[in-house]
């Protein structure tokens, strides 16, 4: 199957010829709606942990119920200081830079390091070779040599149920994990270099350690910062409102956050025959129209998400703030007939789609494999 028979030539051309002027008009961030987004996610999540710490005093219950808001308004940050890793969400690089920092301390992931990887998933988006996006979707051959166990483990490890603890692993349990790991091997390292060599440079020696966490001593000093200032924060409101009031507050929250983005992230773009090439022959514009979705979801979730769901044209341009892609999909929807529309109610049936057939360059769902 050829990309021309997932997403006809003239529609391609056209969006090929039209996308330089889409992103001339609509890529242009604005540093007063960069900060209002941000004040208007940190106050009310701050508001937010002041009334679950006031519900925990008289409830445990009420405490469980103010997890859902908190949760909500921590993904909403995420989904901002994704944006801060495009320098989308202000004008400025030095605003990008700094809030995107805060924001990953907020909701506990290293946001330059983070960034890199996600940038990593915009310029092959589409490459199935190159990125199978977060549960590492599987190819028909890979999931046919797996075993009995196996594929039942890949079908649960991808699955609604699961998606919690994702969350928990993705935000709270791997950004600590990899980095207090990593840091020991680093030391360990540097300590046998000093043995052996007491007059090589500390510097020399920590530039040939394989690092497997980090690229390099950037991404590496961020998760150290990111990490201390976390750190620095549960000192404070462990202190304030209690340890054991906080910290199942703040696991908890983290964790319904980070499962609840997996998921979206998830299907906006696996879903029934979305585009998955290979390598060869994989064209960026396909990707970003036939192998992502248009999540269509209820006004108040688009603010929660920062109108993440219209990933399509995020996917067509990174540099469009998200303040300005309803815009763009409005002015531009003859572009976007090819695009997949998923609805919230249809989410859970998209997440059974976990299989890549490599000939037909498509994502096939369980059902589908099952009836061949």
């Amino acid at each position: 199957m050829t990309d021309q028979a997932i997403l006809p030539v003239p529609s391609i051309d056209l969006i090929k010829r039209q996308k330089r002027a889409l992103i001339g008009r609509f890529a242009a961030s604005n540093d007063l709606q960069g900060f209002g987004q941000v004040v208007t996610t940190l106050v009310p999540l701050a508001f937010a942990w002041w009334l679950a710490v006031r519900a925990a005093a008289m409830s445990g219950w009420l405490a469980c119920i103010m997890v859902v808001p908190i949760a909500l308004l921590t993904l909403r940050a995420f989904v901002l200081m994704h944006d801060c890793g495009h320098r989308s969400l202000f004008a400025s690089d030095r605003l990008n830079r700094a809030f995107g920092f805060v924001l990953g301390v907020v909701t506990g992931m290293p946001q330059y390091v983070w960034s890199q990887h996600h940038n990593y998933h915009h310029a092959h988006n589409g490459n199935w070779d190159r990125y199978r996006g977060p549960y590492g979707t599987r190819s028909i051959d890979e999931y046919e040599r797996l075993t009995t166990g196996g594929r039942r483990f890949y079908r649960y490890k991808c699955s609604l149920a699961s998606a919690p603890l994702a969350g928990f692993i993705y935000l709270v349990f791997n950004p600590r994990f990899t980095w207090l790991r990593g840091t020991l091997g680093l030391l360990g390292h540097l300590l046998r270099g000093k043995l052996a060599a007491p007059s090589r440079p500390l510097r020399e020696i920590a530039a040939a350690y394989p690092a497997c966490y980090w690229k390099s001593s950037t991404e590496y000093w961020h998760m150290c910062g990111n990490n201390l200032a976390l750190f620095g924060v549960w000192a404070l409101m462990g202190w304030a409102c209690g340890p054991l009031t906080f910290f199942p507050l703040w696991v908890a929250s983290v964790s319904l956050a980070g499962a609840t983005g997996i998921v979206l992230f998830t299907v906006q773009h696996n879903f029934e025959h979305s585009y998955a090439s290979g390598s060869e022959g994989w064209d960026y514009d396909v990707g970003a129209i036939a192998g992502t979705s248009y999540l269509v979801l209820p006004a108040w979730l688009n603010w929660v998400t920062a109108d993440i769901g219209y990933h399509h044209v995020h996917h067509l341009s990174a540099s469009i703030p998200n303040y300005r892609l309803a815009a763009c999909h409005a002015e531009y929807r003859h572009l976007f007939g090819a695009v997949r529309r998923v609805t919230l109610a249809e989410v859970p049936t998209a997440l059974h789609c976990i299989l890549w057939d490599v000939p037909a360059r498509r994502i096939i769902s369980m059902a589908e494999y099952a009836q061949r």
